[in-house]
């Protein structure tokens, strides 16, 4: 799969759909915006890099069932590049916010946690690999 883009501290980095039907999202976005797909091999189940052109724009990942995603309605998910993910985290905290996940490698993406903001929204931060 292509890089992603290059990152700056602070700003947002990537978007990922988080889908129970990856084929259905995956035509919705083709036939509305135009988007083709690459597959990305994981080790949690189907993604898919979404690309406007010959860039990547986003990725779609199929939650699977019976597992940390039950429950959770489809969404998009943001993620924002951080210089030193591990580094920031106590920074985080210390302001009031709460890690979910605590930092975790994805080969040749990054290092990135999950985490609830001081007033409780979801956000992944990320420091990646290039």
């Amino acid at each position: 799969a292509e890089p992603m883009p290059t990152a700056t501290h602070g700003t947002f980095h990537w978007n990922e759909l988080m889908t129970w039907n990856l084929e259905k999202a995956k035509a919705f976005y083709a036939e509305t915006l135009g988007w083709r797909y690459e597959a990305f091999p994981t080790p949690n189940g189907a993604y898919a890099v979404c690309k406007a052109g010959d860039s990547p724009v986003g990725g779609m990942m199929e939650m699977t069932p019976g597992g940390e995603f039950d429950g959770l309605p489809e969404h998009w998910f943001a993620y924002i590049a951080v210089d030193d993910v591990d580094a920031r985290l106590a920074g985080a905290e210390a302001a009031g916010g709460t890690i979910l996940r605590p930092p975790f490698e994805v080969p040749d993406i990054g290092r990135i946690a999950i985490l609830k903001d001081g007033a409780g929204a979801a956000i992944g931060w990320i420091t990646p690999a290039r």
